[in-house]
């Protein structure tokens, strides 16, 4: 049973860079497209990227279009968010989550998506 891990949140200055990474426990990232997500306190959950489970079709919310980039490794069994110029905007807990098969479901809704990660926080403030 595939299982999700994330890490590399943290707090950063306006304007700054961090790398988020999404491992799997228990199984491997091949075959599934990967989506990460963000959540800030009292607001709902929000699509962020999109990959294809071979990495050749990438897809962003407009609001991090330009200074977010999403790659994965699949011999590594990893999928990365590299994000920069953060904003305090993007603060959050970030969550990857992953599918199999897309059942004709759009990558933009949280119900698009099968298995969830525990998240990591993102904390963008000077």
């Amino acid at each position: 049973q595939l299982q999700l891990v994330e890490s590399g949140g943290g707090l950063v200055q306006p304007g700054g860079s961090l790398r988020l990474s999404c491992v799997p426990s228990g199984s491997t990232l091949n075959g599934y497209a990967i989506g990460w997500f963000r959540q800030a306190p009292g607001k709902e959950r929000e699509v962020v990227s999109y990959i294809s489970s071979a990495g050749g079709n990438t897809n962003y919310a407009d609001s991090v279009m330009g200074r977010f980039t999403v790659s994965r490794d699949n011999q590594a069994n990893i999928v990365s968010l590299q994000m920069n110029s953060l904003k305090p905007e993007d603060t959050g807990t970030y969550f990857c989550a992953a599918r199999f098969l897309s059942y004709g479901r759009t990558w933009t809704l949280p119900n698009g998506w099968d298995i969830w990660g525990q998240g990591t926080q993102v904390t963008v403030s000077s």
